[in-house]
């Protein structure tokens, strides 16, 4: 799920390209106050005006962040128990110089970033132990077992299949951009591409695509790097999801993957080889606000933890299971999720982390994908719904939403769910922070996931009385809703009412949460 860009069938979708550009920071503004459907943490602030916030803790679970970038460095959580550098568990929590947080991804042989897919593990998996099997001659465990395999071989062919077509898409999509650039010395421009001829039908609705996202405002250079992240993505996991991850894995990290109860791994490097994703979450919920440097986070007494679980690929279980123990054990209030995949082979692991951190009080906070996907009825993993039919109190699912009020505020590739989706968030055209001090737009359920943490942080921080169930109630009762119809995700026609994509039916707003838990309407603040 860790996924900034979005690819169709024959070339890259311009979705978040071809929108009007959003204001500045329009994530932290009101729909109300500023005509921008963002989280109203610019408003809460100024209805808080007199009251004294309790600084909270927000474990982010992800690819790593950049612990010193010039708007992060400052809101990052450091443990006082651990003197760093020391080589010594100073505060005997089992981790060794945890200073900013754990990485379960790393170990004397290095840091793993790219892996395989969930999909491509059980596939690995099932190939060693059929490969030599006589499957002719089997019990009716073995059968049932072989049944499985066979699901799980058909997938992932699929899945590696349409891989291969994802590549020839952006491949096809870059030649095109090259063509246009190189009849205008080098230079990608609305004039250029007004001069280029296409010469097939595909390169016809390319240039259509693009004169629409010229018109609306495109950044050419993001574009450009949103291709060559997907290529290179895209290309990794195909190639990575035919190795055994499994030996990799063991080489690098070193710890047992067949011993899913094992906590203490891993190695204190918590920006690891590609910080990207996790720098970016991390700046939309705390970037340092008032310092005149990039961005404003939407929480403004917030320290993020820094977890390392989440490889370029699908996390795995155990990681996730740990990832959350160690945020709960070391302070955390809420935890930031924006990761998930469709297949859980040691559910177990991560339902109990689940229950685990529900019962010392901690808000869970998870992207729901960016597959226009109805969660209703395809799951991804991880799930507030556990084994045995508990439903996790502590859990927030979100979705993506634009800016402008119309009928496409939901993101096109945003995941949803009358049931299943709580609410949505900003998730469009989020700029915040990435390594090297640099800052750069991206979109997803990831970015909802993270402006949807700072709401709460808000709310955590200066109502800190509240449990995370109550902190969760306030925002769905609180939530902007939409009259009008938007079209349905993955759809080009269809519209529903945000009611039937979402269980709250709107937009998470922290002015209206503070409101209410102080007793204000807004008749009553405009007095």
């Amino acid at each position: 799920m860790k996924k900034l860009f979005i690819i169709t069938s024959a070339f890259i979708s311009l979705y978040s390209f071809a929108q009007k550009k959003a204001p500045d920071n329009w994530q932290t503004l009101d729909p109300k106050a500023d005509k921008a459907y963002g989280t109203g943490s610019e408003q809460a602030y100024k209805t808080l005006t007199g009251k004294t916030p309790k600084t909270v803790i927000v474990a982010v679970i992800d690819s790593g962040i950049e612990v010193d970038h010039e708007d992060l460095k400052d809101v990052m959580w450091k443990n006082a128990g651990e003197i760093p550098d020391n080589g010594i568990d100073d505060d005997k929590n089992g981790y060794i110089d945890d200073v900013y947080g754990w990485s379960f991804l790393g170990g004397k042989n290095g840091d793993i970033n790219y892996e395989a897919t969930e999909l491509a593990r059980l596939y690995q998996k099932g190939v060693k132990k059929f490969k030599w099997m006589d499957t002719t001659n089997l019990n009716a465990q073995q059968t049932k077992e072989y049944e499985e395999f066979k699901i799980i071989k058909n997938k992932f062919l699929t899945e590696q299949s349409k891989q291969e077509q994802q590549l020839k898409s952006i491949e096809m999509v870059a030649n095109f951009l090259d063509k246009v650039k190189n009849q205008n010395n080098g230079v990608l421009s609305k004039d250029a591409l007004k001069k280029y001829t296409p010469e097939n039908e595909t390169e016809k609705q390319l240039k259509k695509g693009l004169k629409l996202a010229f018109t609306l405002g495109l950044d050419v250079k993001e574009l450009e790097t949103q291709i060559a992240e997907g290529g290179k993505m895209i290309g990794n996991m195909y190639k990575y999801n035919k190795l055994d991850s499994d030996s990799m894995r063991t080489y690098i990290v070193g710890d047992d993957v067949n011993n899913p109860n094992e906590k203490y791994y891993g190695c204190n490097r918590v920006e690891g080889p590609d910080a990207l994703h996790g720098s970016h979450v991390a700046g939309i919920i705390a970037a340092t606000r008032g310092n005149n440097i990039g961005i404003e986070g939407i929480a403004n007494s917030v320290k993020i933890m820094a977890i390392r679980a989440v490889p370029n690929g699908d996390e795995r279980d155990k990681d996730v299971a740990n990832a959350i123990r160690y945020a709960v054990d070391n302070g955390a209030s809420i935890i930031n999720m924006s990761f998930g995949k469709y297949h859980s082979p040691d559910k177990k692991l991560v339902d109990e982390a689940v229950k685990y951190a529900q019962s010392k009080d901690v808000l869970l906070i998870h992207a729901a994908g960016n597959e226009s996907k109805n969660n209703d009825i395809e799951l991804s993993f991880p799930t507030r719904e556990l084994d045995g039919g508990e439903v996790a109190s502590n859990w927030m699912q979100i979705g993506a939403s634009a800016y402008k009020g119309d009928k496409n505020i939901i993101g096109s590739f945003s995941n949803y769910g009358q049931k299943k989706v709580d609410l949505f968030a900003p998730g469009v055209g989020i700029y915040s922070t990435i390594p090297d001090n640099k800052y750069i737009n991206e979109s997803g359920t990831s970015m909802a996931a993270p402006s949807t943490a700072g709401v709460a942080a808000i709310i955590r921080s200066y109502f800190p009385e509240l449990k995370a169930e109550e902190v969760k109630a306030v925002l769905m009762k609180t939530v902007v809703p939409f009259k009008g119809s938007v079209v349905v995700p993955g759809s080009k026609k269809e519209k529903k009412k945000v009611a039937e994509l979402c269980v709250a039916g709107g937009f998470v707003n922290a002015n209206n949460a503070v409101m209410e838990l102080m007793g204000l309407n807004q008749n009553q603040k405009k007095k």
